[in-house]
């Protein structure tokens, strides 16, 4: 066999194992849904209950924005998204007094935020991995994107 032609099976051979390792490579995982523009209720932080009343909140109006109710105060403040990642700019707050334990969880909370590293849309659920919490913040939509 000439050596050009050897030459062009071994390149020919390369070219359709590269063709084949390329169709076996994992396909990137989705990006998660968007949560701009969407409402969301605390049900628990970590593996503590929320209190029913009152609600503690967070909501995604505008791309780069959110705000909340902490469960006493309501807050404000920056949020970065990328695919799965989110991290929350510093949060202001109002000062109003707490009654029963609407202060400790509205510290929890809004410290849980400030602590976020990543997130998971599950349905109408969204759950929000913090650090130093056993398990993700729990929240439920309340209002449809828009």
């Amino acid at each position: 066999m000439p050596l050009h032609t050897s030459r062009f099976l071994s390149i020919a051979a390369l070219a359709v194992a590269g063709t084949l390792g390329a169709c076996a490579a994992p396909a990137p995982a989705p990006a998660p849904e968007p949560l701009w523009g969407s409402e969301w209720q605390l049900q628990s932080i970590g593996s503590q209950a929320a209190l029913p009343q009152p609600a503690a909140t967070l909501v995604f109006a505008q791309t780069g924005q959110a705000a909340g109710h902490g469960s006493c105060n309501r807050f404000s403040g920056t949020v970065e998204i990328d695919r799965d990642r989110l991290k929350f700019g510093p949060l202001m707050s109002t000062k109003m007094a707490c009654l029963g334990g609407a202060s400790e969880q509205e510290s929890r909370y809004l410290g849980a935020l400030q602590k976020a590293q990543r997130y998971e849309l599950q349905g109408d659920t969204l759950l929000i991995h913090a650090q130093g919490l056993d398990q993700p913040l729990r929240l439920v939509r309340t209002a449809p994107r828009k």
